[in-house]
């Protein structure tokens, strides 16, 4: 039996919210819209098609919706950003910045070596460069993200710290390459 889609239900809007909970495992979280309203279904495959394969709790979200027999679904992610006011650790010896300080910073593109959750940390290498880069969870988590996989494209922003190079901020390969969303009134 094939459900039809009435005119509403097809029509797609912009939404603006958090990520109230996302499992990569189970492939599917939920965001909660800064309207208010119902939570909106935020599928594995939508937020893949955006570059990343997991978010972070908390996250801020811009998604485009659509109203479908199941639900409020996200068809699109256009914007994932930091959970509001988190300051980015830059490593034991130079404290903490603010996003703005963080994204003054150059991006660097590089592929995830390897990344443990469990351990809360992982290595990737960026592009032309021999060295490996840290990635702790909390910069993974400040950043949007719940995980990697090895091999996953992203780009860094990166310090040198006591021990070596450290990213401060990762963000997914589409999302770097894409123009910046303008916002307007």
């Amino acid at each position: 039996m094939a459900l039809e889609m009435t005119d509403e239900e097809a029509a797609v809007t912009m939404v603006h919210g958090k990520v109230k909970w996302f499992d990569s495992v189970k492939g599917f979280g939920f965001i909660l819209s800064d309207e208010g309203g119902s939570d909106i279904l935020l599928h594995a495959n939508v937020l893949r098609n955006f570059g990343q394969s997991s978010v972070a709790d908390g996250a801020l979200i811009s998604v485009s919706v659509q109203m479908t027999p199941r639900g409020v679904q996200a068809v699109e992610v256009h914007r994932i950003e930091p959970p509001p006011g988190a300051a980015f650790p830059l490593g034991e010896e130079s404290g903490e910045a603010t996003s703005d300080e963080i994204s003054s910073r150059p991006l660097e593109a590089a592929r995830v070596k390897w990344f443990d959750k469990g351990k809360g940390f992982g290595f990737a290498n960026v592009f032309g460069r021999p060295e490996d880069v840290f990635i702790h969870i909390e910069v993974l988590r400040l950043s949007g993200f719940a995980d990697l996989s090895p091999g996953e494209a992203v780009c860094l922003r990166i310090i040198e710290g006591k021990r070596g190079r450290m990213a401060v901020q990762v963000v997914s390969w589409e999302a770097a390459t894409r123009e910046p969303i303008e916002v307007t009134a």
